[in-house]
Protein backbone atom coordinates (compact mmCIF):
# COMPACT_ATOMS: atom_id res chain seq x y z
CA UNK A 1 0.00 0.00 0.00
CA UNK A 2 3.14 2.15 0.75
CA UNK A 3 4.20 1.72 -2.74
CA UNK A 4 0.78 2.94 -4.33
CA UNK A 5 0.43 5.96 -2.32
CA UNK A 6 4.41 6.40 -3.17
CA UNK A 7 2.81 6.76 -7.08
CA UNK A 8 0.19 8.82 -6.37
CA UNK A 9 2.30 10.93 -4.89
CA UNK A 10 4.72 11.43 -7.55
CA UNK A 11 1.80 11.34 -10.36
CA UNK A 12 -1.04 13.48 -8.96
CA UNK A 13 1.01 16.79 -8.86
CA UNK A 14 2.37 16.37 -12.36
CA UNK A 15 -1.49 15.14 -14.12
CA UNK A 16 -3.44 17.85 -12.39
CA UNK A 17 -1.09 20.84 -13.98
CA UNK A 18 -1.66 19.21 -17.28
CA UNK A 19 -4.92 19.39 -16.52
CA UNK A 20 -4.85 22.70 -14.84
CA UNK A 21 -3.08 23.53 -19.07
CA UNK A 22 -5.68 21.64 -20.29
CA UNK A 23 -8.86 23.14 -18.83
CA UNK A 24 -7.47 26.60 -19.29
CA UNK A 25 -6.50 25.64 -23.09
CA UNK A 26 -10.70 24.28 -23.55
CA UNK A 27 -11.99 27.70 -21.48
CA UNK A 28 -9.58 30.03 -23.82
CA UNK A 29 -8.99 28.27 -27.37
CA UNK A 30 -6.81 31.91 -28.05
CA UNK A 31 -4.83 31.67 -25.14
CA UNK A 32 -1.67 32.51 -25.91
CA UNK A 33 1.54 30.46 -24.80
CA UNK A 34 4.34 32.23 -26.77
CA UNK A 35 5.84 33.90 -23.39
CA UNK A 36 6.03 30.51 -22.15
CA UNK A 37 7.86 29.05 -25.30
CA UNK A 38 10.14 32.12 -25.03
CA UNK A 39 10.50 31.97 -21.45
CA UNK A 40 11.52 28.53 -21.25
CA UNK A 41 13.88 28.28 -24.33
CA UNK A 42 15.75 31.27 -23.23
CA UNK A 43 15.38 31.27 -19.46
CA UNK A 44 13.94 28.33 -17.33
CA UNK A 45 15.44 25.49 -19.81
CA UNK A 46 18.68 26.28 -19.39
CA UNK A 47 18.80 27.69 -15.90
CA UNK A 48 16.92 24.07 -15.17
CA UNK A 49 19.91 22.16 -16.84
CA UNK A 50 22.21 24.39 -14.91
CA UNK A 51 20.38 24.05 -11.12
CA UNK A 52 19.70 20.17 -11.56
CA UNK A 53 23.42 19.36 -12.90
CA UNK A 54 25.31 21.58 -10.72
CA UNK A 55 23.51 21.45 -7.17
CA UNK A 56 22.27 17.86 -7.14
CA UNK A 57 25.00 15.97 -6.18
CA UNK A 58 26.00 13.86 -9.35
CA UNK A 59 29.24 14.21 -10.46
CA UNK A 60 31.08 14.64 -14.43
CA UNK A 61 30.82 10.46 -14.58
CA UNK A 62 27.62 10.19 -13.90
CA UNK A 63 26.53 12.98 -16.08
CA UNK A 64 28.68 11.72 -19.18
CA UNK A 65 27.41 7.74 -18.48
CA UNK A 66 23.72 9.35 -18.38
CA UNK A 67 24.53 11.51 -21.25
CA UNK A 68 25.93 8.29 -23.14
CA UNK A 69 23.13 5.64 -22.61
CA UNK A 70 20.48 8.64 -23.41
CA UNK A 71 22.13 8.66 -27.45
CA UNK A 72 22.22 4.69 -27.22
CA UNK A 73 18.64 5.23 -26.83
CA UNK A 74 17.69 7.29 -29.24
CA UNK A 75 19.72 4.94 -31.72
CA UNK A 76 17.79 2.29 -30.72
CA UNK A 77 14.45 4.28 -31.03
CA UNK A 78 15.70 5.49 -34.41
CA UNK A 79 15.96 1.73 -35.51
CA UNK A 80 12.49 0.71 -34.68
CA UNK A 81 10.75 4.10 -35.83
CA UNK A 82 12.23 3.58 -39.17
CA UNK A 83 10.76 0.23 -39.41
CA UNK A 84 7.42 1.39 -38.46
CA UNK A 85 7.80 4.32 -40.76
CA UNK A 86 8.44 1.92 -43.68
CA UNK A 87 6.00 -0.41 -42.87
CA UNK A 88 3.24 2.24 -42.44
CA UNK A 89 4.61 4.13 -45.63
CA UNK A 90 5.41 7.36 -43.97
CA UNK A 91 8.06 10.39 -44.42
CA UNK A 92 11.04 8.39 -43.07
CA UNK A 93 13.11 11.07 -42.48
CA UNK A 94 10.58 14.06 -41.35
CA UNK A 95 8.23 12.18 -39.47
CA UNK A 96 11.09 10.60 -37.24
CA UNK A 97 11.48 13.11 -34.67
CA UNK A 98 8.08 12.13 -32.46
CA UNK A 99 9.41 8.85 -32.32
CA UNK A 100 13.10 9.40 -31.09
CA UNK A 101 12.84 12.66 -28.99
CA UNK A 102 10.29 11.72 -26.01
CA UNK A 103 9.00 14.39 -23.39
CA UNK A 104 12.15 14.21 -21.11
CA UNK A 105 11.76 17.48 -20.02
CA UNK A 106 8.42 19.00 -19.59
CA UNK A 107 7.02 15.44 -18.20
CA UNK A 108 9.96 13.12 -17.73
CA UNK A 109 12.18 16.05 -15.17
CA UNK A 110 9.34 16.33 -12.55
CA UNK A 111 7.88 12.92 -12.65
CA UNK A 112 11.93 11.62 -11.72
CA UNK A 113 11.93 14.85 -9.48
CA UNK A 114 8.76 13.59 -7.14
CA UNK A 115 9.95 10.06 -7.75
CA UNK A 116 13.65 10.36 -6.52
CA UNK A 117 14.09 13.60 -5.10
CA UNK A 118 17.10 16.25 -6.05
CA UNK A 119 19.30 13.21 -6.96
CA UNK A 120 16.90 11.75 -9.53
CA UNK A 121 16.52 15.22 -10.46
CA UNK A 122 19.81 14.99 -11.84
CA UNK A 123 20.28 12.68 -13.54
CA UNK A 124 16.54 12.82 -15.38
CA UNK A 125 18.58 16.09 -16.24
CA UNK A 126 21.42 14.34 -17.68
CA UNK A 127 19.36 12.75 -20.02
CA UNK A 128 16.95 15.28 -21.30
CA UNK A 129 19.79 17.67 -22.01
CA UNK A 130 20.73 15.31 -24.52
CA UNK A 131 17.25 15.41 -25.77
CA UNK A 132 17.64 18.87 -25.90
CA UNK A 133 20.65 18.99 -28.15
CA UNK A 134 19.09 16.77 -30.37
CA UNK A 135 15.85 18.87 -30.90
CA UNK A 136 18.04 21.83 -32.24
CA UNK A 137 20.48 20.05 -34.24
CA UNK A 138 19.47 15.87 -35.66
CA UNK A 139 15.26 17.53 -35.14
CA UNK A 140 16.08 20.42 -37.19
CA UNK A 141 17.64 18.16 -39.79
CA UNK A 142 15.53 15.63 -40.01
CA UNK A 143 12.66 18.43 -40.07
CA UNK A 144 14.35 20.66 -42.54
CA UNK A 145 16.28 17.72 -44.36
CA UNK A 146 19.25 20.19 -43.87
CA UNK A 147 21.95 20.85 -41.46
CA UNK A 148 23.35 24.14 -40.00
CA UNK A 149 25.77 24.93 -37.19
CA UNK A 150 23.64 28.24 -36.85
CA UNK A 151 20.51 26.67 -35.15
CA UNK A 152 23.12 24.89 -32.30
CA UNK A 153 25.03 28.11 -31.81
CA UNK A 154 21.95 30.19 -31.49
CA UNK A 155 20.53 27.57 -28.95
CA UNK A 156 21.00 29.07 -24.98
CA UNK A 157 20.71 25.93 -23.90
CA UNK A 158 23.44 24.41 -25.29
CA UNK A 159 25.66 26.82 -23.20
CA UNK A 160 23.87 25.72 -20.36
CA UNK A 161 24.94 22.48 -20.90
CA UNK A 162 28.55 23.42 -21.91
CA UNK A 163 28.87 25.84 -18.75
CA UNK A 164 27.37 23.30 -16.41
CA UNK A 165 30.25 20.44 -17.56
CA UNK A 166 32.81 23.19 -16.54
CA UNK A 167 31.91 23.05 -12.95
CA UNK A 168 31.77 19.65 -12.67
CA UNK A 169 35.02 19.32 -14.51
CA UNK A 170 36.38 21.88 -12.18
CA UNK A 171 34.60 20.73 -9.19
CA UNK A 172 33.34 24.41 -8.83
CA UNK A 173 31.22 25.89 -5.75
CA UNK A 174 27.64 27.11 -7.02
CA UNK A 175 27.73 30.70 -5.53
CA UNK A 176 24.26 30.71 -3.32
CA UNK A 177 22.55 33.58 -5.42
CA UNK A 178 22.78 31.57 -8.48
CA UNK A 179 21.99 28.52 -6.92
CA UNK A 180 18.60 30.67 -5.44
CA UNK A 181 18.26 32.13 -8.56
CA UNK A 182 18.25 29.19 -11.00
CA UNK A 183 16.24 27.16 -8.54
CA UNK A 184 13.17 29.43 -8.25
CA UNK A 185 13.80 29.45 -12.32
CA UNK A 186 13.64 25.65 -12.33
CA UNK A 187 10.19 25.11 -10.38
CA UNK A 188 9.05 27.77 -12.49
CA UNK A 189 9.41 26.16 -15.23
CA UNK A 190 8.76 22.89 -14.41
CA UNK A 191 5.11 24.38 -13.42
CA UNK A 192 4.95 26.30 -17.09
CA UNK A 193 5.89 23.53 -18.96
CA UNK A 194 3.54 21.46 -17.66
CA UNK A 195 0.68 23.85 -18.27
CA UNK A 196 1.95 24.40 -21.51
CA UNK A 197 1.54 20.76 -22.28
CA UNK A 198 -1.87 20.68 -21.36
CA UNK A 199 -2.66 23.38 -23.64
CA UNK A 200 -0.95 22.35 -26.28
CA UNK A 201 -3.57 18.90 -25.93
CA UNK A 202 -6.52 20.70 -26.66
CA UNK A 203 -5.07 22.36 -29.80
CA UNK A 204 -2.65 19.23 -31.36
CA UNK A 205 -5.26 17.18 -33.58
CA UNK A 206 -5.20 13.58 -35.08
CA UNK A 207 -5.35 13.03 -38.75
CA UNK A 208 -5.02 9.41 -39.00
CA UNK A 209 -6.17 7.33 -35.99
CA UNK A 210 -4.62 4.05 -37.06
CA UNK A 211 -1.43 5.36 -37.75
CA UNK A 212 -1.28 7.22 -34.81
CA UNK A 213 -2.17 4.64 -32.68
CA UNK A 214 0.43 2.02 -34.03
CA UNK A 215 3.23 4.63 -33.99
CA UNK A 216 2.08 5.71 -30.56
CA UNK A 217 2.27 2.72 -29.48
CA UNK A 218 5.71 2.16 -30.54
CA UNK A 219 7.12 5.01 -28.64
CA UNK A 220 5.27 4.73 -24.92
CA UNK A 221 6.00 1.06 -25.09
CA UNK A 222 9.29 -0.01 -27.01
CA UNK A 223 10.73 2.78 -25.45
CA UNK A 224 10.54 1.52 -21.65
CA UNK A 225 11.73 -2.04 -23.37
CA UNK A 226 14.72 -0.44 -25.12
CA UNK A 227 15.31 1.38 -21.38
CA UNK A 228 14.87 -2.24 -19.62
CA UNK A 229 17.40 -3.78 -22.41
CA UNK A 230 20.13 -0.97 -21.56
CA UNK A 231 19.34 -1.37 -17.57
CA UNK A 232 20.44 -5.28 -17.58
CA UNK A 233 23.04 -4.79 -20.41
CA UNK A 234 25.01 -2.94 -18.13
CA UNK A 235 24.03 -3.82 -15.20
CA UNK A 236 22.76 -0.43 -13.90
CA UNK A 237 21.04 -0.15 -10.71
CA UNK A 238 19.50 2.02 -7.77
CA UNK A 239 17.92 5.10 -8.31
CA UNK A 240 19.45 6.46 -11.76
CA UNK A 241 18.42 3.10 -13.35
CA UNK A 242 14.73 3.88 -12.37
CA UNK A 243 15.11 7.31 -14.04
CA UNK A 244 16.70 6.00 -17.18
CA UNK A 245 13.62 3.76 -17.20
CA UNK A 246 11.47 6.44 -16.31
CA UNK A 247 12.58 8.77 -19.23
CA UNK A 248 12.55 6.37 -22.02
CA UNK A 249 8.86 5.76 -20.87
CA UNK A 250 8.22 9.23 -21.92
CA UNK A 251 5.86 10.31 -25.30
CA UNK A 252 6.71 12.13 -28.18
CA UNK A 253 8.22 15.91 -27.20
CA UNK A 254 5.96 18.42 -28.14
CA UNK A 255 9.24 20.34 -29.45
CA UNK A 256 8.79 17.90 -32.42
CA UNK A 257 5.29 19.97 -33.61
CA UNK A 258 7.22 23.46 -32.92
CA UNK A 259 9.96 22.38 -34.59
CA UNK A 260 8.32 20.88 -37.76
CA UNK A 261 5.58 23.51 -37.79
CA UNK A 262 8.51 25.54 -38.81
CA UNK A 263 10.37 23.49 -41.83
CA UNK A 264 7.97 20.73 -43.01
CA UNK A 265 5.46 20.17 -44.68
CA UNK A 266 1.57 20.13 -43.58
CA UNK A 267 1.24 16.24 -44.27
CA UNK A 268 4.54 15.76 -42.29
CA UNK A 269 3.01 17.86 -39.15
CA UNK A 270 -0.12 16.86 -39.06
CA UNK A 271 1.35 13.09 -38.62
CA UNK A 272 3.73 14.67 -36.13
CA UNK A 273 0.84 15.91 -34.18
CA UNK A 274 -0.98 12.98 -34.69
CA UNK A 275 1.28 10.81 -32.75
CA UNK A 276 2.35 13.65 -29.69
CA UNK A 277 -1.44 13.34 -28.70
CA UNK A 278 -1.91 9.71 -29.32
CA UNK A 279 1.16 8.84 -27.20
CA UNK A 280 0.55 11.39 -24.92
CA UNK A 281 -2.97 10.19 -24.00
CA UNK A 282 -1.56 6.65 -23.78
CA UNK A 283 0.87 7.79 -21.36
CA UNK A 284 -1.17 8.27 -18.85
CA UNK A 285 -2.11 4.55 -18.56
CA UNK A 286 1.74 3.70 -19.27
CA UNK A 287 4.02 5.95 -17.19
CA UNK A 288 1.99 4.68 -13.69
CA UNK A 289 3.07 1.09 -14.38
CA UNK A 290 6.57 2.19 -15.51
CA UNK A 291 6.72 4.31 -12.28
CA UNK A 292 5.26 1.51 -9.87
CA UNK A 293 8.25 -1.02 -12.03
CA UNK A 294 10.95 1.87 -11.14
CA UNK A 295 9.85 2.58 -7.63
CA UNK A 296 9.59 -1.54 -6.90
CA UNK A 297 12.72 -2.54 -8.25
CA UNK A 298 15.05 0.30 -8.60
CA UNK A 299 15.26 2.40 -4.85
Amino acid sequence: MELYYKLFEVLFPVFFVIGVGYYLGKKDPKINTKFITDFAGNVGTPAMIFYTITTTGITLDIFINYFFYAIVIIAGFSLVGLFFLFILKKDMISELPPLILPNTGNMGIPICLFAYGTAGLGVASAIASVIILFHFTIGVFLAKKEFTFNIVFKNVPTYAILISILFLYFNLEVPKFLENTTFLLTYATIFLVLMSLGIALTRLKVRSWKDAIILGLVRVIIGPFIGFFLIYSLNLSGFAAGVLLIQSAMPSAVLTYLVGSMYSSKKVVDSVSSIIVTSTLMSFITIPIIVFIALKYFI
